[in-house]
């Protein structure tokens, strides 16, 4: 994770202040058993169970209707569901016996648009949840959280005077300021730009670390799953696909969704024959699954091996021309043309690579499938690669 520091008076410092100022919370276990949610007669969410350790980062993602924000909505207390029940530390505070109102709960939450109050000054937003405390226990506890993350110069300002980013920095501050044993988050980066984006998370996380407090945060990114969380909640239709670390959904899809969520793939369809699926580029792994019975293999772009066609590697694989190629930078995106295939593949290999005068004269190069990112799945009649 990139935090970077520098030295201010002696102090270490990070761009929002010093680390390990802001106070450490005691954090609590969220879990979601058997939740469902209905509007009207829309069935929203549908038998969601997973659990939020305590001091860990869950992300949960999904495409946009998937029931993300709903859930972390019910587990706020802003709505409640239909069915099932919400648990802090095993007790419940939403379900059938028990529902505690959104302030009862001991939870902090960071919405989407940050909702800072626009008549408060940054100082007075920040100290609104710590009205427990007298006055000047409220203006120490603000100040010192608005010092880490960067904005305590700013405590006299209003929010008007602030910029997206900043605004974002205040919302966390005023959400960690009482110390919450659980801390919620929805889409707290979609507003910024992508040039901001990447350091702001690094900063929150390093905060959200600082504090220990279980953290549940909505969206629709995977890299941005993939680099902040310890566990993912994948959610397709209301419905949860997988649940397990980055690594584990990323290397071990349960499903084709779950597979093509993090990139893209090329598609191959077919019917397994001794425990693998002949595709066009080579044979995929399909012990998993019987003889004969129909299959989808999944091959990601950035899982296909591409080399030069000369007599160094003649015979190591299957021969492509090249349609189309994409510069973005690091990358080369290649449409490659393969016999036996009615659709292009698509590949991604990086710039400047052995394949560079294959690519501008719409050569010929090799294929071939990368084990660990090549999958199949049993075919069942629908498209599950629909996001």
């Amino acid at each position: 994770m990139r935090n970077p520091l520098k030295i201010i008076d002696g102090v270490t410092r990070s761009r929002w202040g010093v680390p390990n100022t802001a106070g450490v919370s005691i954090p609590h276990e969220l879990a979601f058993e058997q939740v469902c949610h209905t509007i009207g007669t829309t069935p929203i969410l549908h038998d969601i169970s997973l659990q939020a350790k305590t001091g860990t980062v869950t992300c949960l993602l999904g495409p946009s209707g998937s029931g993300k924000t709903t859930l972390l909505r019910i587990a706020a207390g802003m709505e409640q569901q239909s069915a099932g029940r919400v648990l802090l530390d095993g007790r419940e505070i939403g379900g059938p016996d028990n529902f505690l109102p959104p302030e009862k709960r001991g939870i902090g939450l960071v919405f989407q648009d940050y909702a800072l109050f626009p008549h408060l000054t940054i100082g007075e937003n920040v100290a609104f949840g710590l009205a427990h405390l007298s006055r000047a226990e409220r203006d120490a506890q603000s100040r010192k959280m608005l010092s880490r993350v960067g904005l305590e110069i700013r405590a006299q300002d209003y929010p008007r005077a602030l910029s997206g980013g900043e605004q974002q920095r205040v919302a966390l501050a005023r959400a960690l300021a009482p110390r919450p044993g659980v801390l919620l988050m929805d889409e707290p980066f979609s507003g910024l730009d992508s040039r901001l984006r990447d350091s702001m998370r690094d900063e929150t996380l390093a905060v959200l670390r600082e504090t220990r407090a279980t953290s549940v945060m909505v969206t629709h990114d995977p890299s941005e799953a993939l680099r902040m969380s310890d566990k993912i909640a994948l959610l397709r239709h209301g419905r949860l696909e997988q649940f397990g670390s980055g690594r584990e959904l990323y290397f071990e899809p349960q499903s084709l969704f779950v597979a093509g969520f993090f990139s893209e793939w090329n598609r191959f369809e077919g019917r397994v024959s001794n425990g693998q699926l002949d595709t066009a580029i080579g044979k995929l792994d399909a012990a998993h699954l019987a003889d004969g019975a129909p299959a989808i293999g999944a091959v990601r772009v950035g899982s296909i091996k591409v080399s030069a066609n000369d007599r160094k590697t003649a015979g190591t694989g299957v021969v492509g021309r090249i349609i189309d190629v994409q510069f973005s930078g690091h990358h080369e995106h290649l449409l490659i043309g393969v016999t036996g295939h009615d659709a292009p593949l698509r590949a991604r290999i990086a710039a400047g690579s052995v394949v560079q005068k294959a690519l501008t004269g719409g050569g010929e190069v090799l294929l071939q499938p990368v084990r660990q990112g090549s999958f199949v799945f049993p075919s069942l009649g629908v498209d599950e690669s629909d996001t």
